[in-house]
């Protein structure tokens, strides 16, 4: 992956004659871009999707990226892939139908209440890992943490008596995020029904979500798994665990609870990646507008 990056910044310097500060630009972007797929164990371009690209800028955002910079690693993996179609060195270019990042438009689809109900409902009772996932649905759901957030999950982690998770997220901060008593009671019946067989070739493993090898899930194994129920579920929008995060947000905001309490749950630095949400729920914007505006 990284030869191609490399052979890119030679045609941009070399064929069309960009200025230096403009090649290390796009070295820049490509270097973050190729380096969060590789940490989600894809290494190869042509397995890349729309959903990576769209969940890469998303994670970028909350990261505390402006949107003009979001807008520039758009454009330059949008030029890098057009580079790579133009030489035979990959089929199609999936960055094609992509506009440039305006916030609300690169958000995943928001689920609505009956399409949650279906997904957490999706992992089969009988199967032998339905304790595990419909545990990962609830925590996905009930608490709103990032992907990484959750695959890094410990049991300590958990505080049944006070109904909270406690979590590192970004920039090792630590945040506690309360919890429902569904999230909690599938948690519970996980651990105590199916984490210990799980466990049995590392009995130390102080890892929350296990797999079958006693190994802590991954978050490219979460998100296939996501995927893989939202189809069980009938769910035919695009479906990552980005979208769980946000409709723990926007089913918050939907129903009255302040921004900066959804704010410190989701572990944003800043107020304004918090307000996208805003942009999801249209429906509220309006009944607030005529509840408040003296002429609504």
């Amino acid at each position: 992956m990284q030869a191609l990056v490399e052979r890119f910044l030679d045609y941009v310097a070399v064929e069309r004659g960009l200025s230096p500060n403009t090649r290390d630009a796009y070295a820049s972007d490509l270097h973050s871009f190729t380096g969060w797929l590789a940490g989600r164990k894809i290494t190869a371009l042509n397995n890349v999707k729309r959903e990576h690209i769209l969940d890469y800028l998303m994670d970028q955002k909350e990261g505390g990226l402006k949107t003009t910079s979001l807008s520039r690693r758009l454009v330059a993996i949008k030029v890098f892939f057009r580079f790579l179609v133009q030489e035979n060195l990959l089929p199609t270019n999936v960055t094609e139908a992509m506009d440039s990042p305006r916030l609300w438009k690169i958000l995943p689809d928001t689920l609505s209440y009956k399409e949650v109900e279906r997904l957490l409902a999706a992992p089969p009772a009988g199967s032998k890992l339905y304790l595990r996932d419909r545990a990962l649905l609830e925590t996905f759901y009930a608490s709103g943490l990032r992907v990484s957030e959750v695959a890094g999950l410990r049991v300590e982690d958990i505080h049944f008596d006070a109904g909270y998770v406690r979590c590192i997220g970004k920039g090792n901060k630590e945040r506690v995020v309360p919890m429902g008593e569904s999230a909690r009671s599938a948690l519970r019946a996980y651990l105590e029904g199916l984490r210990p067989q799980l466990a049995e070739r590392d009995p130390q493993v102080t890892a929350l979500f296990l797999t079958k090898a006693s190994r802590a899930i991954g978050r490219q194994r979460l998100w296939t798994m996501i995927k893989n129920y939202a189809h069980v579920a009938g769910i035919t929008k695009n479906i990552s665990p980005h979208t769980m995060r946000h409709s723990f947000a926007s089913h918050l905001l939907a129903n009255g609870a302040p921004l900066r309490v959804i704010q410190e749950m989701l572990g944003h630095a800043d107020i304004a990646t918090t307000q996208i949400y805003t942009h999801v729920d249209p429906a509220r914007l309006k009944s607030i507008h005529e509840k408040f505006h003296p002429r609504a």
